[in-house]
């Protein structure tokens, strides 16, 4: 079985890895460098340098812990620096897992000129590829709206925020989603002035409205500015600066200046070198269409990750990647997304899964909640850190339905409550386990527990 993967991101490598192991001829194709946006301009240098940013912070803050330290400076080349050995460690990893499964690696841009065939664009040639199955995972690009002058030098993407050879005094961020709060806190913790601007009534609609505000909170103590329900409406550059006139919730006009302006309003997928119509792929102007095996409406052909444009995270791609794998290597798998946990790397952090408030609410569904605050935790108190654990139940069975942290370490401990909602466990399972002390973790059975007022560390009745 000849199976030909295209994009070497988290979806992309998974896939060939996974075809691989089950037998299948692979051959995968990248135009850049393995590891797609993930390990090269997107999760990955972002958390080195958040963690960077946090070392700082915790070393000015240290008088408090009984650790005196003088005069902490940043040295941003070498931070800068650790990010690039890091990804580049974690790119040669991902090239020698590849040669260790025997995947096939060729270097150029593919495109359908047919139903099981490409044509593949390398540097020195064109080379033509026949396969029995194709996984599609060319992933996505910044999305860039059409608004007045932000093709202006000071204007970036994400990428470009990882890039930056100093730090900048002042920025503007446009857009509130997860990308824009995480260079947020980032560069605000290193002594930028930031502002953040969000179309929507909320930043990080996806999450847990109650957690959100508090993170909000968080952030305007730290002097992040965020304004809301604030239409972007032009960029101007001016002396050095960039001045992004906004339109305010009350339809006033105000501008905000700073020495850059981060666009990061979305992603959208990366489909357009394709040629999908040459091999007759439906897609909805290119987010390609695919069912839960991620098999495309052409026998053969699936697509994974961002650019079938609707769960942008590398870890739903990796595990769409497997799927496809194994349906392409003649297995019966399914994509099911209701484990999927959605995370921020503020400070402190914000994990999700399942079911928010809002989106029972809007689903009719009869639930009851439990929250336990950080401020109660041991663990979280030595750290210095505070924050909540929210835990959603349905009424009537008491299952878990959705988990909301906000607290050190909520990015590592949000993977206890998706593998309860995959299992389907009830509170009282959740309470019958014992957890370590003094962990965070404890803090998840205190909210299970107050979902029936048995909270032990809180009082709550």
């Amino acid at each position: 079985m000849k199976v030909t993967v295209i994009g070497g991101g988290p979806g992309g490598y998974v896939a060939a890895i996974r075809a691989a192991q089950l037998g299948g001829e692979v051959t995968l194709i990248e135009k850049e460098n393995l590891g797609g946006t993930c390990l090269n301009v997107g999760c990955i240098p972002t958390k080195a340098l958040l963690h960077s940013a946090e070392l700082y912070e915790e070393a000015k803050e240290g008088a408090k812990y009984g650790i005196i330290a003088t005069d902490v400076k940043v040295d941003f080349a070498k931070v800068q620096e650790r990010k690039k050995t890091v990804t580049k460690q974690l790119v040669a990893g991902v090239k020698g897992l590849l040669a260790a499964n025997k995947v096939k690696v060729v270097k150029g841009v593919a495109s359908f000129i047919g139903r099981d065939v490409i044509e593949v664009k390398t540097e020195k040639a064109t080379e033509i590829i026949k396969a029995d199955k194709f996984i599609i995972a060319t992933g996505s690009i910044p999305a860039k709206p059409p608004i007045p002058g932000i093709d202006s030098k000071q204007c970036i993407d994400s990428t470009g925020a990882l890039e930056l050879h100093e730090v900048p005094k002042s920025m503007v961020i446009v857009g509130g989603g997860v990308i824009g709060i995480e260079i947020a806190t980032l560069y605000s913790a290193l002594g930028c002035k930031i502002v953040v601007i969000e179309m929507l009534d909320e930043i990080l609609p996806m999450m847990d409205g109650e957690l959100t505000k508090m993170i909000r909170a968080k952030l305007a103590k730290k002097g992040v500015e965020i304004f809301t329900s604030t239409k972007v409406m032009s960029f101007k550059d001016a002396g050095g600066n960039v001045e992004v006139t906004v339109e305010m919730k009350d339809g006033s006009t105000k501008v905000f200046a700073g020495e850059k302006a981060l666009i990061s309003i979305g992603r959208k997928t990366n489909t357009k070198a394709l040629g999908l119509e040459k091999a007759g792929i439906a897609n909805d102007r290119g987010r390609i269409t695919v069912n839960d095996k991620m098999e495309t409406n052409v026998s053969g052909i699936y697509a994974v990750g961002d650019c079938i444009g609707k769960i942008m995270l590398a870890h739903v791609a990796s595990a769409q990647g497997e799927v496809a794998a194994e349906n392409a290597c003649g297995h019966n798998s399914v994509f099911d997304s209701k484990t999927n946990p959605s995370c921020v790397y503020t400070k402190p952090e914000f994990a999700s899964v399942g079911l928010t408030e809002e989106a029972a609410r809007s689903q009719g569904v009869d639930y009851i909640v439990g929250k336990f605050p950080l401020a109660a935790n041991g663990r979280a108190m030595i750290m210095g850190e505070d924050g909540m654990i929210k835990i959603i139940a349905g009424k009537k069975y008491k299952e878990v339905l959705g988990a909301h942290i906000l607290g050190p370490r909520a990015t590592d401990l949000i993977g206890e409550l998706a593998l309860a909602i995959g299992m389907e466990a009830t509170i009282d399972e959740v309470i019958a386990t014992i957890h370590a002390h003094p962990t965070v973790a404890e803090a998840i059975r205190e909210a299970v527990l107050a979902l029936e007022k048995r909270a032990i560390h809180v009082v709550d009745r």
